[in-house]
């Protein structure tokens, strides 16, 4: 008795390894892409609080450290929001590169998966 309205190929070990992979990278993927919107966020705030810094003509303001706010010199200040930019950025484009990777092992993986069992696997996100 068949169920279903499959190929009637077996699933071997091998792709049920990348079945799962696929699935881990899939996963993966959309921590990334929320990740990814999380630093770009970051980045946006940092950018909008170093305009805001020019724009003031106080020599101390108030910075935020962890959750309270401490009197800083608006040099320090500005130091310190662009050291952050950096981290940002540098962050981003970290996530941004593994994004890339993860995109490509999981096209290779729908070629080989597709291949194999054509219309009778679904690794589509609707």
């Amino acid at each position: 008795m068949q169920q279903g309205g499959g190929s009637g190929k077996e699933v071997t070990w091998e792709d049920q390894q990348n079945i799962n992979k696929f699935g881990r990278l899939n996963n993966r993927l959309h921590e990334l892409e929320d990740e990814i919107k999380f630093a770009k966020e970051s980045n946006d705030n940092l950018e909008d609080a170093s305009n805001e810094l020019i724009l003031t003509d106080e020599e101390v303001v108030r910075f935020q450290i962890g959750e309270v706010f401490a009197h800083v010199p608006r040099d320090e200040v500005e130091t310190r929001i662009e050291q952050m930019k950096e981290v940002t950025s540098k962050n981003l484009e970290k996530l941004e590169e593994e994004k890339g990777s993860v995109v490509a092992q999981m096209a290779e993986l729908k070629k080989i998966l597709y291949g194999k069992f054509g219309n009778s696997i679904n690794l589509e996100e609707d």
